[in-house]
């Protein structure tokens, strides 16, 4: 697998996110820079399109040339995809002449973790 970048969001023991819950507590700088990174990556309709298409496809991994036709040039799509990496949303491995990139399911739910919302009490 190529060097890439890939921020902390997963403790090793198992699934938490980066960050604590928005409703739980102020982010730290720290946190605040590492989920902006993550948001920010997502932030492009093309990268959303891209993540959304991997993230949604059959095994839970998709080959380049799958997920290709987003209304971009093939190297605006690795261009994307690189920045996806580069968030620590995809993983790829090279399988002969195609690449094949991967969600990690605990990077959804890290995701999913960070948004929920405490539940409102009945007044």
């Amino acid at each position: 697998m190529p060097n890439s970048k890939v921020l902390p969001l997963l403790e090793s023991e198992g699934v938490a996110p980066c960050c604590p819950p928005l409703t739980e507590r102020p982010f730290t700088a720290e946190e605040a820079e590492t989920a902006a990174r993550m948001f920010k990556a997502l932030g492009d309709p093309v990268r959303l399109r891209l993540f959304s298409a991997v993230a949604s496809h059959e095994g839970g991994e998709a080959c380049v040339c799958d997920i290709s036709d987003v209304g971009v040039s093939q190297p605006t799509v690795s261009h994307h995809l690189k920045k996806l990496k580069d968030a620590g949303l995809l993983t790829s491995e090279r399988r002969g002449t195609w690449v094949y990139y991967r969600v990690e399911p605990s990077v959804l739910a890290a995701m999913g973790r960070l948004l929920v919302l405490a539940p409102v009490e009945a007044a």
